[in-house]
């Protein structure tokens, strides 16, 4: 067996996932604002300590994930065996979307956007970014922001032409986590984007 399997998952698993899950329903509330996730655990090389617990929070034995070929096979292995996912090679056929290289993918539009009839049932993406601060000026409006905000996370600029086509298709779309090494960011379909190219 791959010795990567006895790297252990979160070490106090109910309460850790019970942060974590906290952290998620918050960042998905307020779109464009951290959340600290607190969870200790040993992850595998490739995957970020904050996705790694978001990814043991989320996943179960039902959910289907696309993984980015990018990532480690170890990451795989550790995946199934600490949440007994399934995985797919098709994109469109995924609950969520395990994604560590976002300019490596050339088109977004290959996921399950749901349907008119069960726009639930769209790919939420799981995506590893370097910083919240580093990135292209972004100013976010919708439900959940008070007024306005200001983000700027190191995404590639197709991402943003991307996502006003996603906000476009609501209530169809999918719905994004953007995550640090110990935060997440949420991106919700229903966030409305203007970016703020330099002059």
């Amino acid at each position: 067996m791959n010795k990567v399997t006895y790297l252990p998952g979160l070490q106090d698993s109910i309460h850790d996932a019970q942060r974590t899950f906290r952290a998620l329903l918050d960042a998905n509330a307020r779109p464009g604002t951290p959340y600290w996730i607190t969870a200790e655990m040993s992850v595998p090389l490739g995957l970020t300590p904050a996705c790694g617990a978001a990814c043991l929070t989320l996943l179960d034995l039902d959910v289907v994930v696309w993984l980015q070929p990018s990532f480690a096979d170890q990451v795989r292995a550790w995946l199934l065996f600490h949440t007994g996912c399934r995985f797919t090679q098709y994109p469109e056929e995924a609950d969520f979307a395990l994604i560590q290289d976002l300019a490596g993918l050339a088109e977004l539009t290959i996921f399950n956007w749901g349907t008119g009839e069960k726009p639930e049932a769209s790919t939420t993406l799981l995506v590893q970014v370097e910083s919240f601060e580093m990135g292209q000026p972004v100013m976010l409006t919708g439900p959940g922001i008070l007024d306005q905000r200001a983000i700027a996370p190191t995404l590639p600029i197709h991402f943003w032409d991307f996502w006003m086509q996603n906000h476009q298709v609501y209530p169809q779309g999918v719905d994004v986590f953007l995550f640090t090494e110990n935060a997440v960011m949420g991106l919700p379909r229903t966030a409305k984007s203007k970016v703020y190219y330099d002059s």
